[in-house]
């Protein structure tokens, strides 16, 4: 089933109070988009050169990761402000921005891929040595309060997905390789090593070209819900790592992911090809998602 339609590169769908959504529209010159609950109606909230992900905060404002033309975490306001609050760390800058959420303990977790997006696509079509690029990708932690910032791991090829499970760990993927890692999260707050998890890519799949995960997002059951672009399908695996099933997907390129209201037992995937929002039945809800503190 379809719930929106004519969108322009859709990417990370967020559910707000009142059962309407929130999306980015990734192609150049990009937006932030209101979506109404029925999928009728569509409004710019904001118009921003290259939006990839976005998550809400307690009080409204939308985080965004902008990825060009300067690599930047942005703080949004429903009204249409718009906010560099960091482009990077005091000796590093940001690369290209990629997802981001609010974990248990109200810090903000983003993923960098570790490529400027000039040297990913070039004249709008993914470099064709994808697979040998010069990735340094990142996952920082990011005190929104203080303004501070935490690199957390490095040197991943092309960090995309990020989310908290409930098992209150943190899950990151690999695009390059479509490998899911965990973080641990120790007492006090600590950050854990990656640790290796699974993989999403179906050594079954007859679509040709690039493949790699994309956004995730936790269903209440404890199972990994991922958007494989260029594989033409949802991969839900355990946090252990097997692969419970592939929802397949109408366009090739699914980006993200967000669920339904609770009891609805339904996820929404924004999908690239064909500039849609997707809706897939599924066997539970969605897992809490953290909005800070």
């Amino acid at each position: 089933m379809l719930f929106a339609k004519g969108l322009r590169e859709p990417e990370t769908p967020r559910l707000l109070k009142d059962n309407s959504w929130l999306a980015v529209e990734m192609k150049i010159p990009g937006k932030i988009v209101w979506i109404s609950s029925d999928g009728h109606t569509i409004k710019t909230i904001a118009e921003i050169e290259r939006p990839n992900g976005v998550c809400i905060d307690y009080e409204n404002n939308l985080w965004v990761a902008a990825t060009h033309p300067e690599p930047s975490l942005l703080k949004v306001s429903m009204d249409g402000s718009v906010e560099v609050f960091l482009n990077g760390m005091a000796d590093e800058s940001f690369m290209f921005p990629n997802d981001l959420c609010f974990g248990p303990d109200g810090k903000l977790y983003m993923t960098d891929s570790g490529i400027l997006f000039e040297e990913w696509e070039i004249d709008g079509q993914l470099r064709p040595d994808y697979m040998d690029a010069p990735f340094d990708g990142r996952v920082y932690q990011i005190d929104i309060s203080e303004g501070s910032i935490k690199k957390i791991d490095s040197e991943i090829k092309f960090t995309n997905g990020i989310a908290f499970g409930p098992d209150g760990n943190l899950y990151v993927n690999e695009m390059i390789t479509g490998d899911i890692f965990r973080y641990l999260i120790k007492p006090g707050g600590t950050v854990g090593k990656r640790e290796y998890i699974g993989n999403v890519i179906s050594k079954n799949s007859d679509e040709k070209g690039f493949k790699g995960p994309d956004g995730m997002a936790f269903g209440a059951d404890g199972n990994i819900y991922c958007t494989v672009m260029g594989q033409k399908n949802v991969t839900v695996l355990t946090t252990s790592g097997k692969v419970l099933k592939r929802i397949v997907t109408n366009g090739k390129h699914p980006t993200n992911l967000g669920f339904g209201p609770d009891g609805e037992k339904k996820i929404y995937v924004t999908e690239k090809e064909f500039g849609t929002i997707e809706v897939h039945d599924v066997e539970t809800h969605g897992a809490k998602i953290y909005k800070g503190v």
